[in-house]
């Protein structure tokens, strides 16, 4: 990371992940300068006690000496912010926004024209370090700047550069609402499980577990998800029977509807949000 000072403007969930895992990635003795913005009393007082972080209520004062800034309030939030911040970002700060839907084009023309803005789709397992985020970067930014976007990122998870800004769209229909297909067939297992008379709890448990440890046996894994579900499924056994089952009903075709709608979706948005800052 070459930035020694970072600054959040927004002080949630996803702000908190990325300074504890910067701060708990960071080398001994290269502890980056944090400070958050934060109108909420409670949060800004929580913030400060639990990562040992400097916070404030003044968004604009928080920029000041800042290398990186990083925008982490809501969708609907992002316009008025930009632009309440757009007199104080310095021409050499980096922009980075995490908020989803919003264009790289709407950002800058909220910030009065500001070039150096990264746009990052990170997804809500990086709460828990194991993220997955696509970064698109707009022709502003330098490679130090793309290096320190990177870094910031990598500090909850895995980093995914991409080329052009509509790729964004397929990254959000992937890892973006992906937890939430996986949390949907958690949801499905646990219940067939039950109706089957297990006790809800025990349910639970083996289905977290087994969903778990099917992830990382396909990270360690150097075969295809397709073949580890082949090598699984003993002819005219249990699992194959199921997975019949699965095909018979369609659910790979669903899946792929699936996709396609959550990335039509996130392109409505985008060209909405695009709309606003040309306006």
């Amino acid at each position: 990371m070459n930035a020694t000072r970072i600054a959040f403007i927004g002080g949630g969930n996803m702000a908190a992940a990325l300074i504890g895992g910067m701060l708990q990635n960071a080398p001994a003795g290269a502890r980056p300068s944090i400070v958050v913005s934060e109108p909420d009393d409670e949060r800004r007082r929580g913030l400060a006690e639990r990562l040992d972080i400097e916070t404030t209520a003044d968004n604009a004062a928080a920029l000041a000496g800042a290398q990186l800034v990083v925008l982490a309030v809501k969708p609907q939030m992002m316009q008025a912010v930009a632009e309440d911040l757009a007199p104080h970002v310095a021409a050499g700060q980096l922009v980075v926004s995490i908020a989803a839907g919003i264009p790289v084009s709407a950002l800058q023309a909220w910030l009065d024209g500001h070039r150096a803005v990264v746009r990052a789709m990170p997804n809500t397992p990086s709460m828990v370090g194991c993220g997955a985020t696509g970064l698109f970067a707009a022709e502003g930014v330098s490679a130090e700047q793309r290096s320190d976007a990177e870094s910031l990122m990598r500090a909850v998870g895995v980093v995914q550069w991409l080329e052009e800004e509509s790729q964004i769209d397929e990254i959000t229909a992937l890892s973006g609402s992906g937890p939430a297909y996986v949390f949907y067939l958690m949801e499905s297992m646990q219940a067939a499980a039950e109706e089957l008379g297990m006790e809800p709890a025990v349910a639970r448990l083996l289905t977290l577990e087994t969903v778990y440890g099917a992830a990382k046996l396909a990270l360690a894994a150097d075969e295809s998800p397709a073949e580890l579900r082949r090598r699984v499924s003993s002819p005219g056994g249990t699992t194959e029977r199921a997975i019949r089952e699965l095909d018979e009903s369609g659910v790979r075709e669903a899946f792929g509807r699936a996709v396609r709608a959550s990335r039509d979706r996130s392109r409505e948005l985008a060209a909405k949000m695009g709309e606003s800052g040309q306006s």
